[in-house]
């Protein structure tokens, strides 16, 4: 079969040369987007009068055989026609005939693809933000119902202070909305329209391009034709979005690993988001977040990889582009998936309460509440940290907790202790108590559960 450019060309290329330059295999994800960006295309060419009514209306029914085909899965590709937009071309015109051939008029493949990632793109980042918000409103549901559960926050993965596990979990609602915001920021530089542009230096037909744009919902178009078919900025911004999402996925996953093991004990994942062993039966693995802590080094790579093509390319289209494909799928389905997979472990998860408040009353991490305490009854807070230090080590001399600790022994550290001093160290006062803006206090946690409801609504 002749190649539609074929006419300069006096030999073919032998098939497994096609093969490797051939982007049919990937970028058939675009199918509808090419078909949507022609239909569009089309009505400006008849519009304008660069095509005549007739013409126009046959190359738009035939477009719109075709995508109807299209949604069944009914098309096949070719890979001799090397990408989706000349197999579209090379189906249509078989279609409605030579007619057909008229379609390309006033563009090129670079302003063409171009636009279909575009599209691509807005339709995707508006399905990401959507599951992100379920996502955050799975979290809303554990958190209000755990705003008085206590767990050990740690710094260095050592205990530190106890905290409400509705606050832990509120911390990852607000890593989701940064997420949000920068998603929804991008989309208005994925919102803007290159058709038109030609291949390069825009084209002699009287075009009308903000028409073309308008029909496709974009919000404008970029205004230089160069820029137009060589910018993947936006591209780029949405696997950086992506990849900044994947790290704050990847450290909950890490956390709900954790929490899970034998070790903590301090939820149980539902066995739909969990496998067993095939030698120890009594395994119960969080392999859903595993895989998602792993998957998040492939989006890393995608985004490595595009601005490694991109760093050294002239202006304008170059073949290196084509390369911006396969990445920006695979992150696409990766992103959809793990949000998913997430909202789903996180909505059925099992919080044991028990075993976190046991936790909390178990180790060391009531002695800032100690020093805060000494500093209240106007002890310098440095001096305070170092009594209550040498109280840690008398207790860890002695096998004890703070909390097991004489009156008697407390006064002999220093006479600011009293009766009182056994209520400050018990954990549910003290996460009660630190009712500061942001802080773990319950009333402040309520008010930033609120306030996330209010986000997500």
């Amino acid at each position: 079969m002749s190649k539609l450019w074929g006419g300069r060309f006096t030999k073919s290329a032998e098939e497994w040369v096609d093969e490797f330059g051939a982007s049919i295999s990937f970028d058939q994800e675009l199918v509808l987007e090419d078909i949507r960006g022609s239909l569009a295309h089309v009505a400006m060419l008849k519009k304008c009068s660069i095509l005549p009514g007739e013409d126009a209306d046959l190359i738009t029914s035939g477009l719109l055989t075709l995508q109807e085909k299209a949604e069944k899965g009914e098309l096949s590709f070719k890979v001799e026609m090397e990408d989706i937009h000349l197999n579209l071309e090379s189906m249509l015109i078989a279609e409605i005939g030579p007619v057909g051939g008229k379609l390309h008029t006033g563009r090129s493949r670079n302003d063409q693809v171009a636009t279909d990632m575009h599209l691509y793109l807005r339709n995707q980042t508006e399905d990401v933000l959507g599951l992100i918000s379920a996502l955050q409103t799975a979290l809303l549901e554990q958190a209000e119902s755990h705003v008085e559960t206590l767990i050990p926050g740690y710094t260095h993965l050592q205990r530190a202070q106890p905290i409400s596990f509705a606050h832990h979990v509120m911390a990852y609602f607000w890593m989701l909305q940064r997420d949000k915001e920068r998603f929804t920021e991008s989309l208005k530089r994925i919102n803007v329209s290159p058709l038109g542009a030609g291949a390069l230096a825009g084209t002699t037909f009287p075009i009308d391009r903000a028409y073309s744009a308008e029909l496709l919902g974009f919000d404008a178009i970029y205004e230089n034709s160069l820029d137009a078919v060589s910018d993947r900025d936006f591209v780029l911004e949405f696997l950086s979005n992506s990849s900044t999402l994947m790290m704050h996925l990847s450290r909950f996953s890490e956390e709900i690993i954790l929490w899970s093991s034998q070790e903590f004990q301090f939820i149980e994942l539902d066995d739909a988001f969990s496998t067993g062993s095939s030698i120890m039966p009594q395994k119960k693995n969080p392999d859903m977040a595993e895989l998602i802590r792993g998957k998040t080094g492939r989006v890393y790579g995608n985004l490595t990889g595009l601005l490694t093509v991109l760093k050294g390319l002239p202006l304008a289209y170059n073949k290196d582009m084509q390369e911006d494909k396969e990445g920006i799928f695979d992150t696409v389905k990766t992103v959809i998936g793990s949000l998913k997979i997430f909202e789903g472990m996180i909505s059925t998860m099992k919080v044991n309460a028990d075993v976190m408040e046991k936790a909390t009353k178990n180790d060391f991490s009531n002695a800032t509440e100690l020093a805060d305490y000494l500093a209240a009854k106007g002890m310098p807070f440095r001096e305070a940290h170092e009594v209550v230090g040498k109280l840690v080590l008398s207790c860890v001399n002695q096998g004890c907790y703070l909390a097991d600790l004489s009156l008697t022994q407390f006064k002999e550290a220093s006479d600011l202790f009293n009766e009182d001093i056994y209520q400050a160290l018990n954990p549910y006062e003290a996460v009660k108590r630190r009712n500061s803006a942001g802080g773990t206090g319950f009333e402040q946690v309520k008010l930033a559960i609120q306030k996330g409801k209010e986000l997500v609504k």
